[in-house]
């Protein structure tokens, strides 16, 4: 079984199979039927061509093209393509903590991905990957053939998590790079320098685009759980610090609920949704739970 595998838990997948990850705006793209359309009458328009790939309709081959260059292109179309989902997993060294027998921020963040990724794949949506930590790491733009959500699954199986965050300066790369309104899904601890999270969700909100924000946290970041004199350790930082943790407790989970609540109010001041997710909690029921209360807003 190839490693790509392991992120794709069959009680997860069988936890959402009766499930649909829709878009709350109107985005441009949506196939008629599934999902509420701007785009006006039956005809649709031409917008550029790109490389055959094993999996594409061949309807869209362009044989005039493939007469003058021998190569395969595909001719795209404004509505060819459905809902476009972005998994924008935060790859930086803050997200490979991880306590007790509890996985990494970013391990977890990977089995979110890759199960959204398969339900997206299901429904005939299109997905598409951005790792990213002080800067673009890997840009998978969107397709639905299998081949494609396969590099996603061994791209996310491969990413290890390092250097520091800039969440604002990715949201808003991210933004300028998608030519039409499409649905990102932000996975990340979101510790960044003041601003930053709010800056770029702004700049997104202004392009048009629908955001998730699964905000990716340890137990122990939560809780503060230390008793014993400890040493803490930045990861994206040089600093080191030995303390008795009883006398930061109660100013740490002050700082971490101040914390939390900004990167909340940013979500809800965008129109966007928050949910937090603590790493020792089942997937399954935490995606599931997530993913109904969503369609239920509709």
């Amino acid at each position: 079984m190839e490693d790509y595998r392991r992120y794709l838990d069959p009680k997860t997948l069988n936890k959402v199979a009766g499930l649909e990850l829709k878009a709350r705006l109107i985005v441009e793209g949506f196939v008629a039927g599934r999902h509420q359309s701007p785009l006006k009458g039956s005809s649709v328009e031409f917008r550029e061509h790109r490389e055959y790939v094993p999996g594409d309709d061949t309807r869209f081959l362009d044989w005039k093209v493939y007469a003058k260059t021998d190569r395969f292109y595909i001719k795209e179309y404004e509505e060819e393509t459905s809902l476009k989902a972005y998994m924008v997993v935060d790859t930086s060294h803050s997200m490979s903590f991880a306590s007790g027998d509890n996985v990494s921020k970013l391990e977890y963040a990977k089995f979110v991905a890759a199960s959204l990724t398969h339900l997206i794949s299901q429904q005939q949506d299109a997905a598409a990957l951005v790792l990213w930590d002080h800067e673009l790491k890997k840009f998978l733009p969107p397709g639905n053939n299998p081949l494609h959500i396969r590099d996603i699954y061994r791209s996310l199986s491969e990413v290890k998590a390092q250097g520091k965050t800039d969440i604002g300066a990715l949201l808003a790369d991210v933004a300028e790079r998608l030519r039409q309104r499409s649905l990102i899904i932000l996975l990340s601890d979101l510790f960044d320098d003041d601003g930053g999270l709010d800056r770029g969700l702004k700049y997104v909100r202004h392009k048009g685009h629908d955001v998730i924000c699964f905000h990716t946290l340890d137990p122990a970041e939560l809780t503060f759980p230390f008793d014993r004199m400890t040493r803490f350790e930045g990861l994206e930082v040089e600093d080191r610090l030995l303390a008795d943790p009883k006398a930061l407790k109660e100013a740490y989970l002050e700082e971490l609920e101040a914390f939390i609540q900004n990167a909340r109010s940013a979500c809800m001041a965008n129109k966007m949704d928050y949910v937090q997710l603590d790493t020792s909690a089942p997937l399954d029921i935490a995606l599931s739970s997530y993913l109904a209360a969503r369609a239920g807003a509709h």
